[in-house]
């Protein structure tokens, strides 16, 4: 009888944010580096990608809307124009910065506010691409599994990535609930990893991010790692599994 096909999955996080994120990188396959948008200094992303570097870890840029007070979790009414130049700007700072530690970058992952409107509205998604596409058009674009940001990526040329959270509430439709509701963030290990099995075995998902700053977030990513493994699932990397499929 012929095998079964291996089932792939990525794990992410999203690092350069906090301080204490270095254990992470020991059970994740792709880190998303914020890039200056809402947190990230040349010295930050350098350290992200040493870090990646030792650990095997695919780089991505995180990039943000530009707004550092509040993290990049606030709407921010910006032109489409002014929006693209801020994308390209932000990923290509971390493109140079991997470059010259001998690293590339392989995806690109929106932040907080910027993410979720990029999965609902046309003209932001639009934005991204563009932005993106000045750099490399090469590069992954990760967006919220069954959002119309997947499709807009694809009618622009790029590869994507459908993204499942294993920390993050959802709300009947699919969206992520707000941070500012109660029971918004997992914090509970085992929910996480339970949240992530359920994820990758629906077979929407080509990966499932782990916030780097979420509480015991190292313990978090343990769990998801080690569940997925049990389940079945190959950790790999966005990168491997275009080549693969």
């Amino acid at each position: 009888m012929p095998s079964s096909p291996e089932r792939l999955i990525d794990l992410n996080a999203d690092v350069g944010e906090s301080p204490g994120e270095a254990p992470l990188y020991a059970f994740i396959t792709s880190a998303n580096v914020a890039c200056g948008g809402h947190t990230g200094t040349d010295e930050t992303m350098r350290a992200a990608v040493r870090l990646a570097l030792r650990h095997g870890v695919a780089v991505g840029a995180h990039p943000s809307y530009p707004d550092p007070a509040s993290f990049g979790r606030a709407m921010v009414n910006v032109a489409p124009a002014a929006l693209t130049r801020a994308i390209a700007e932000q990923v290509a700072a971390l493109v140079r910065i991997a470059e010259e530690q001998g690293a590339r970058v392989t995806h690109v992952k929106p932040h907080g506010a910027l993410y979720g409107a990029a999965a609902a509205r046309s003209e932001v998604a639009s934005a991204v691409a563009v932005g993106v596409a000045s750099v490399s058009p090469a590069l992954v674009l990760v967006g919220l599994a069954g959002s119309a940001s997947l499709r807009l990526w694809r009618e622009h040329g790029f590869r994507v990535a459908a993204e499942g959270f294993a920390d993050r509430s959802y709300a009947a439709d699919g969206t992520l609930v707000p941070r500012t509701v109660p029971g918004a963030v997992i914090a509970d290990p085992a929910t996480c990893a339970a949240q992530a099995i359920r994820l990758a075995a629906e077979g929407d998902c080509a990966t499932i991010c782990v916030h780097g700053d979420t509480v015991g977030a190292a313990a978090i990513a343990s769990a998801v790692r080690h569940g997925l493994k049990a389940a079945g699932f190959t950790l790999s990397a966005l990168v491997r599994q275009a080549r693969e499929t």
